[in-house]
């Protein structure tokens, strides 16, 4: 029972104790009046009734007309005139008066009894007779019982006022204990709220004194975490020059996205060379010539920002060399990107200092993945070198024998698509994600999507999933995925995690439609959890919604590809997220290379502050697994664990 629930029924308690004893003191002592009065009533009457027969005691009629008068005329329970020659009775007159509305148990509880009084009747000098007179207490009981009702009734309006007035005093002294339990519960959703107003009560303001303290101190330690990760990152894997990731970092992800099949998505690799960096260096200097290399990162930055998932894979290799990666960039796209390019770095050559024309190089190259990154280098690489030898053109593509074979015609893959999402030719995959420790203890199924072709092979997404973006139908593949999803978790008990995609998120109508889906299957919200790309995330304000909005709908929240974004953990930690994934980039070979670990452990320190717990993704090998269990990370997933598969 709450504190609120327990003081407001000892106040009740209070009021019913002192109203008994009360009212128990008040009867007692109206008792005793009462059992006087009635005394001295009966006594009373004897007297004038004895008085009146002196004169007229040998006259029957007369008697017995006077004794009647006087038992008329009040409370009596009986009237007796005894000749005392004799000890006959000569008149009485007795009855029982009606109870007046008072009720048996009160007439017992109380326990009147009647009260009587005597006098004697003289002839003369000699006593005739004597007068008995016995009052009836019913006029004391309903004056006793109209009393009782009366306290009764005021105790129910003081304790109704009293109630009332007492629930609002305890609501607001006891406000902030409530705030303190939601202190405590933000805590656990990785949030950290303060009471700015403390409260007058001494006992109670020590205490959330006590509580902002102790939430202002786990906030300064989570970032201090969170800095000394993102320091740690910055050092690792950002050049310090033009603020662009380093070459350290574009091959962790050249790795990543080229040499594995799984997932991932076909795209180009751009180069780009500052022409005669050595020679610029003594012509205009050091600080001009860093300048220019600044320039040359912003308008690589600038041009990529339109590309939101390549927009974090732009990097600076080594002196005045550039290097893209656009994993899912189709050809045309490409070719719009590097003449954008070629016009902006023309446009800053004609505004240097000195004719710089061309300021740089391109050299363009798609792949598929599973290719050797270092074929992709050197095929990017000539690129850039036919590009330096040609003419005005200051770039070149090159597409290796695959790629120019694959030829994806856009028509065809239009109709396959579009059929594919009607008729709901996506078959649901499933791949496991272990507790680290114990890889037997599965923690959920992360849910990927084949396309079925008409000869009845899956195709992985990587295939299919630029194309759906580019007709923009993602929110109609992340429906048709949900509704099956939602269907198939019907069917066990076991826990799932589903991608949502950017264009979803953006839409309110497909949000609508999702939530509305969610909202006819409640039973399953806890086994259902919705992640999202780092590269895909909305506003810090769409996101806080949907946040709030899956978790009143009984859903959670996760996500997934995390790394390259680390300074945002900040603004994540109020979410409530279930967990973080982190990139597999980072964790590939981390048990040969230090820099990863030291850059995950410190992450894992941040994130462990907060208690959020962190899953590897992508991992391949059992060193890697060491190494995650070493450092505390809660899961794994990858091709280790288990590849993704249809549910058996």
């Amino acid at each position: 029972m709450s504190l609120f629930k327990q003081l407001l029924i000892a106040i009740c308690l209070f009021l019913v104790v002192a109203f008994a004893g009360s009212f128990v003191v008040s009867l007692e002592s109206s008792r005793a009046q009462y059992v006087n009065q009635l005394r001295s009533h009966a006594q009373d009457a004897a007297t004038s009734l004895a008085l009146s027969l002196t004169a007229n005691i040998d006259d029957p009629a007369m008697v017995e007309l006077m004794t009647t008068s006087i038992f008329d005329s009040g409370y009596y329970a009986s009237i007796r005139v005894v000749d005392l020659a004799t000890n006959a009775v000569i008149v009485e007159r007795s009855a029982t008066p009606d109870n007046q509305g008072v009720p048996q148990w009160f007439i017992n509880a109380i326990g009147l009894e009647p009260a009587g009084g005597e006098a004697i009747v003289s002839r003369g000098w000699e006593q005739a007779a004597r007068v008995e007179v016995v009052s009836h207490p019913m006029f004391a009981l309903a004056k006793l019982w109209q009393s009782a009702l009366g306290s009764l009734g005021w105790l129910v309006v003081c304790g109704i006022v009293s109630a009332i007035l007492g629930a609002m005093l305890l609501r607001r002294q006891l406000k902030p204990l409530d705030y303190m339990v939601e202190q405590s519960q933000a805590i656990g959703r990785r949030e950290f709220l303060t009471l700015p107003e403390l409260p007058r009560t001494p006992e109670l303001r020590r205490v959330v004194q006590a509580m902002n303290q102790m939430v202002e101190k786990l906030k300064a330690l989570f970032k201090e975490s969170t800095e000394r990760s993102e320091k740690l990152r910055v050092e690792s894997y950002q050049d310090s020059l033009t603020g662009l990731s380093n070459r350290r970092y574009f091959d962790m992800q050249l790795k990543a996205h080229v040499s594995s099949q799984e997932e991932h998505r076909a795209g180009h690799l751009l180069l780009l060379r500052v022409q005669d960096l050595a020679g610029l260096n003594q012509r205009l200097g050091g600080k001009r010539t860093d300048a220019l290399l600044i320039a040359v990162a912003q308008v690589l930055s600038n041009h990529c920002e339109k590309y939101p998932k390549i927009r974090n894979l732009i990097s600076r290799s080594r002196g005045g060399e550039f290097a893209v990666l656009a994993p899912g960039m189709e050809r045309d796209e490409a070719l719009e990107l590097v003449k954008d390019l070629e016009q902006a770095l023309q446009v800053l050559g004609a505004t240097g200092a000195c004719d710089l024309s061309p300021v740089a190089h391109m050299g363009l190259a798609a792949y598929t993945p599973g290719e050797a990154p270092l074929t992709l280098l050197g095929l990017a690489d000539q690129a850039l070198s036919v590009a330096e030898t040609q003419g005005e053109q200051t770039w070149s593509y090159a597409e290796n024998g695959l790629v120019a074979s694959v030829g994806d015609d856009q028509h065809t893959w239009y109709r396959t698509l579009d059929h594919a999402l009607t008729h709901g030719r996506f078959e649901l995959f499933f791949q496991p994600v272990v507790e680290s420790a114990s890889p037997d203890r599965v923690l959920h199924y992360k849910v990927l999507s084949r396309l079925i072709n008409e000869q009845g092979y899956a195709i992985a997404a990587g295939r299919f999933l630029p194309w759906i973006e580019r007709f923009g139908w993602s929110s109609r593949l992340d429906l048709m995925m949900l509704k099956q999803v939602l269907a198939h978790l019907e069917t066990h008990d076991q826990a799932l995690a589903l991608n949502l995609s950017a264009p979803t998120l953006a839409d309110a109508d497909a949000l609508d439609q999702v939530f509305e889906l969610l909202r006819q299957h409640p039973k399953v919200g806890s086994r259902l959890t919705f992640e999202i790309g780092e590269e895909q995330l909305p506003e810090q304000a769409v996101l806080e919604k949907l946040a709030r909005r899956l978790k009143s709908a009984g859903f959670s929240l996760a996500l997934q590809r995390f790394g390259g974004r680390f300074s945002m953990i900040g603004n994540l930690a109020h979410l409530g997220l279930a967990y973080l994934k982190i990139d597999g980039s980072y964790i590939r070979a981390i048990d040969e290379e230090s820099h990863k670990r030291l850059f995950i452990e410190a992450v894992q320190r941040a994130a462990h502050s907060i208690d959020l717990p962190l899953i590897a993704e992508r991992v391949e090998t059992e060193g890697e697994r060491k190494v995650i269990v070493e450092m505390g990370m809660e899961g794994v997933q990858g091709r280790l664990v288990g590849d993704p598969a249809p549910w058996k």
